[in-house]
């Protein structure tokens, strides 16, 4: 016959570390939110801006006007200004678990944002924005033409600036991930 004492109590059994699941939980929501700026960024670069671009300069001043103007919602607001501090969390939860080298990728994936993307939008592309907005669209092709050609060269310079800062913050995102630590299996 085998003495109950000897057989661990279901109490005893190894439970996954609060703070690890945290940390895992807070990661996800890092690449969500990381991976949802450099989307809408991104499909600024590869559609939206060389559709614009091929309609009549006058449709793309008004629908440039359009979508600058309902881009301030309370969908798009979150990632925008919240995507730094959500990774800044998470590198606090991965310091919290004890993984250091985590907590660096997911603090460095921060700043790349704050400063390339953020920022920087903040600085140039919205300024360039409320100059559009207050333009009155020209009746005459060309000078439509002249208008929407001064914007959008150079704010398509600055959105892929942005976007490819937002890209490599999801990178580091990914990276601080995949190199966090791995709890320990015990027998």
């Amino acid at each position: 016959m085998t003495d109950t004492l000897d057989r661990p109590l279901a109490t005893d059994t190894p439970r996954p570390d609060r703070g690890l699941a945290v940390a895992r939980t807070a990661s996800v929501t890092s690449i969500v939110f990381f991976g949802a700026i450099f989307g809408f960024f991104y499909a600024w670069v590869c559609s939206t801006m060389w559709g614009l671009d091929a309609a009549d300069p006058r449709v793309a001043i008004e629908a440039m006007q359009e979508m600058n103007g309902s881009v301030r919602n309370a969908v798009f607001a979150p990632a925008f200004f919240a995507t730094p501090f959500v990774g800044l969390v998470t590198a606090v939860a991965w310091r919290r678990a004890g993984d250091r080298r985590a907590a660096r990728w997911f603090a460095a994936a921060s700043a790349v944002y704050f400063v390339g993307g953020l920022l920087l939008t903040m600085a140039i592309n919205v300024p360039m924005n409320e100059d559009l907005a207050e333009t009155v669209i020209p009746t005459d092709r060309a000078t439509a033409e002249a208008v929407w050609n001064d914007y959008s060269g150079d704010w398509q310079i600055w959105n892929i600036a942005r976007t490819v800062c937002s890209g490599v913050a999801l990178v580091l995102v990914g990276i601080g991930t995949l190199r966090s630590r791995r709890p320990v299996e015990t027998d």
